[in-house]
């Protein structure tokens, strides 16, 4: 029996559905990447996991802030502003092209006029969005299947992340590719990236890979590997990383993806799937650790919980 916490979500189910949501989400966070000034690795265009769905987190506007959130238990789009103002609009089975109109729309009844690059990024075929009526599907239930996957993998992940005390990224989902990431860094430059993105630029791409990196992650899959997935990789990847003993003993590295990969449903049908992903995310960064020759000891915790520190003999009997 699978564990409740970590909903079903076969591909072949909601592929429709995950096609269009990509989309949306596209939309949306183009609209906070051109209000947010840059952060390395691209790290301001991304959005959070939320009780209700996923959200911008606050977006800068001259003197005001709004936010604009997914909520998939009452499927509606929310945007709120500093001021007190808000919007909102169901989401329902229609074309890119209405929902992208509809969003500008209620922007423009809130006050806001932004202006995006209105096609999508890192996608084979990059449709502008004021033209894409093909991606027109919505399915209430497996959208609210991915949110809830989204808390838990978050959930799991923010643990892992909080061994490291060297640069690591928030767990945060970029919505260039619609996965769920974290990433630590070695705090030493890397080679530049070949860049190749589909329709990303190669400078985005390479800025994001400056520096060493081991990341891990949840996606959702798409027709090249039609099921939902956790994946680890390092870059530049360090020799013997491919063949590399990592546990469990279902997770596999892809050459096609360049990655670890555990699918979804090992973790889903365990026992114990925390357990289990933590395993996979470890096991994944000890191998990019040691065979990338990482200071190991200066960048890791064993125990997250800082300690306070004691008062001096004496203090709390004069008074301080």
């Amino acid at each position: 029996m699978a564990n409740s916490a970590w909903p079903d979500l076969p591909y072949g189910a909601w592929s429709d559905t995950l096609a269009t949501l990509h989309m949306w989400c596209q939309i949306v966070g183009k609209i906070r990447l051109v209000q947010t000034p840059w952060i390395n690795h691209s790290w301001h265009v991304t959005f959070y996991p939320t009780t209700r769905g996923i959200t911008t987190s606050p977006i800068p506007y001259g003197s005001r802030t709004f936010a604009i959130e997914f909520d998939f238990r009452d499927h509606m789009v929310r945007i709120d502003t500093s001021d007190g103002a808000s919007r909102a609009m169901t989401l329902r089975p229609h074309p890119v092209a209405e929902f992208y109109n509809e969003l500008f729309m209620q922007l423009s009844h809130l006050g806001i006029d932004v202006h995006i690059h209105a096609v999508p990024n890192e996608v084979p075929v990059a449709v502008p969005f004021q033209q894409d009526v093909g991606h027109a599907s919505y399915d209430p239930e497996y959208a609210n299947r991915f949110w809830q996957l989204l808390l838990e993998a978050d959930r799991v992940m923010t643990q892992f992340r909080a061994g490291f005390i060297g640069k690591c990224s928030p767990v945060q989902l970029f919505w260039g590719g619609l996965d769920l990431a974290c990433t630590r860094f070695s705090g030493r430059p890397a080679p530049q990236h070949p860049g190749g993105i589909p329709n990303c630029p190669d400078w985005v791409t390479r800025e994001a890979y400056s520096h060493e990196v081991s990341s891990c992650g949840f996606w959702p899959g798409n027709d090249a590997m039609p099921f939902p997935v956790f994946y680890a990789y390092a870059y530049p990847e360090p020799p013997g990383y491919k063949t590399a003993a990592v546990r469990p003993a279902r997770a596999f590295y892809d050459g096609v993806f360049g990655e670890f990969i555990l699918p979804y449903d090992q973790v889903r049908l365990a026992p114990a799937p925390d357990a289990v992903l933590l395993e996979f995310l470890h096991s994944t960064y000890a191998a990019a650790a040691d065979l990338g020759q990482w200071d190991r000891q200066a960048l890791e915790r064993s125990d997250p919980r800082p300690r306070a520190a004691k008062a001096p003999r004496g203090a709390l009997k004069s008074g301080n």
